[in-house]
């Protein structure tokens, strides 16, 4: 639900087929630990609430899928903090059961629309920010859905850190140029592609997920894109 009391409609289903005991298990025992809710009354999240001590690098991933980008990028960033938005509980549960048996300290996750916990955040937070592969809703009509709108967009540069850096992915052309035309519209990111191996090609640092794989065996080549926030005076000032 919007924090201004309209429903969003960015998903479908909240879950997929019916969770195995096991899953579902492992929901109930280490989900209470992880995961993040928004503040009551409306407001803003204290950094501090998120993490104590609070890391020198935090990392936000929207829509994490089956966890897999979000479990290396942890694996390979072991002091940095983590948090992560999924709406789907099948996504939650199957990242549960690619972690350690101890909940780690450096994780949190919130389960519904990321828009309305990014809305809660304070400025500045995050070093990197990750949208992989985000449903694109083709059909004209659905469009309203898509993730990647103004507004968003706008919570995007608030939230990075000066220098912070922006990873989308899709492999829907219609969406690409969708999300090119409004990421590259906004003052404080620049797009860091100099030529098309910078966006045709994953880098070292970005491991592969099953919409990757999914799209290259369904003929489809996926777009990488980078984008740093811009230093806030550099951006106000036009710079």
């Amino acid at each position: 639900m919007a924090r201004d009391g309209q429903r969003r409609n960015l998903y479908g289903r909240r879950q997929g087929r019916p969770l195995r005991a096991g899953r579902r298990a492992l929901l109930e025992a280490r989900l209470p630990d992880l995961q993040v809710g928004l503040p009551d009354p409306p407001g803003r999240l204290a950094a501090g609430a998120l993490f104590d001590p609070l890391p020198d690098r935090l990392f936000l991933e929207i829509g994490f899928g089956g966890g897999e980008h979000l479990a290396w990028q942890m694996g390979r960033h072991p002091d940095a903090g983590f948090i992560a938005a999924e709406y789907f509980i099948t996504g939650v549960a199957s990242l549960l059961d690619q972690l350690p048996a101890e909940p780690p300290p450096h994780l949190r996750l919130y389960i519904g629309d990321a828009r309305d916990l990014m809305e809660c955040l304070p400025d500045a937070l995050f070093d990197k920010i990750f949208i992989l592969f985000p449903d694109p809703w083709p059909k004209r009509r659905h469009h309203k859905r898509r993730l990647i709108q103004a507004a968003t967009v706008d919570l995007l540069a608030r939230l990075l850190k000066d220098g912070g850096e922006l990873r989308f992915a899709s492999d829907d052309p219609g969406y690409l140029a969708w999300a090119l035309q409004r990421l590259t519209a906004h003052p404080a990111l620049q797009w860091q592609a100099r030529r098309p191996g910078d966006w045709r090609q994953r880098p070292d640092d970005w491991p592969a997920t099953r919409y990757e794989q999914k799209a290259l065996a369904a003929g489809r080549r996926p777009a990488f894109l980078r984008f740093r926030r811009r230093p806030r005076r550099e951006a106000e000032t036009g710079r």
